[in-house]
């Protein structure tokens, strides 16, 4: 079963983060906002990995000293669609 989180970051550029995840893996990510070209980036090398490796990972990336980042709220995303579930 596919589990679809849309999610409201927040202290970052980016404004939403779009993630599905399947039987623990990471399917799709999507930006709306932030630095185009990193964001990307990112999406690419996240999806096909287990959530939770993402989520260990990226957890706690900080930007600029803001204390978060646009990695680190696709961690708080991510951790929001695998809890509960079995990984």
């Amino acid at each position: 079963m596919v589990k679809k989180i849309d999610f409201t970051p927040t202290g970052v550029c980016s404004s939403r983060i779009e993630v599905e995840v399947e039987e623990g893996i990471v399917r799709s990510i999507r930006f709306t906002g932030g630095c185009h070209g990193n964001t990307q980036g990112l999406s690419a090398l996240a999806v096909g990995m287990r959530a939770t490796e993402v989520v260990e990972r990226l957890r706690g990336t900080d930007c600029k000293g803001r204390g978060t980042s646009c990695p680190d709220q696709l961690a708080l995303a991510l951790a929001e669609a695998v809890r509960g579930s079995a990984e």
